[in-house]
């Protein structure tokens, strides 16, 4: 194997050799730069050195300084200047997509018709419904009211008749007090009802005269049980004597005095 050449540093191949041989010093190192290269290469595939010859001797090299003048800058050249970065285009306007248009659903919208004419209906049918029976109400109200007016009226009335008919047999009462009956004689029996065994009242109506004598009998209308007792109770009333009624120490006539035959057969 060729013994390596020692390679210098610059500084050192500047103070030992003179300015014209740097280019082959230059070459030199680049033919040692590709032998170490190779070298490398051969070691990396596993080739290993066998050496047959001793080792040579290391050669020594002299150095001198020498002093070189210092190297002056060289100047930068200043870069172009950059333009200015064009404006950015002002962004394409955004197109809103126009909203979809909404299905419509023509069946629901007749079936939800059809429900709400139903509700409708019913809801009128309701009012209608609460209309006739508060009218009904108000009606049975009215005829009650109505009623019940009636009712009272016919109790005051039965009351004035009641109270009406109490004074008159009060006012009678008190006439009879003051003209009462001397003479009353019992009327004959009819034979033809003591024949068909017939029993009844009659009332007959009439006047006491100031003397106190009957006068114009008659009968009281519905008040005779049978014709056949008329005429007895007729006759036995015309004979009755009364003690006459006196007004202010007066005797007077007293108009409409009843008295009622009874008519009973003896067991």
């Amino acid at each position: 194997m060729t013994p390596v050449k020692p390679i210098l540093t610059d500084s050192e191949y500047r103070c030992s050799e003179p300015a014209e041989e740097r280019g082959a010093v230059t070459l030199s190192l680049l033919a040692t730069a590709l032998l170490h290269a190779g070298v490398a290469v051969l070691l990396w595939q596993g080739w290993a050195p066998v050496s047959a010859l001793p080792p040579a001797e290391t050669p020594s090299l002299r150095t001198q300084l020498i002093t070189l003048p210092t190297p002056q800058p060289e100047p930068i050249a200043e870069p172009p200047a950059t333009p200015p970065p064009p404006e950015p285009a002002p962004p394409p306007p955004v197109v809103e997509a126009p909203p979809p248009k909404p299905v419509v659903d023509e069946a629901a919208i007749a079936r939800r018709r059809v429900a709400e004419e139903q509700q409708r209906q019913r809801e009128l049918q309701q009012q209608r419904q609460a209309q006739e029976q508060a009218r009904k109400l108000a009606e049975q109200q009215r005829l009650a009211e109505a009623a019940a007016a009636e009712q009272q009226r016919r109790d005051a009335l039965a009351r004035e008749q009641a109270q009406a008919h109490a004074a008159a047999e009060a006012a009678r009462a008190a006439a009879e007090r003051q003209y009462r009956p001397i003479s009353k004689p019992e009327p004959d029996y009819p034979r033809r009802a003591l024949a068909q065994k017939l029993e009844g009242d009659c009332t007959v109506e009439y006047d006491v005269t100031a003397s106190g004598h009957v006068d114009n009998p008659r009968l009281v209308a519905g008040a005779c049980d049978n014709p056949l007792f008329a005429r007895p109770s007729l006759a036995a009333a015309k004979d009755f004597i009364y003690q006459p009624r006196l007004v202010d120490g007066q005797p007077v006539t007293v108009a409409g005095v009843r008295n009622t035959f009874r008519y009973r057969l003896s067991q």
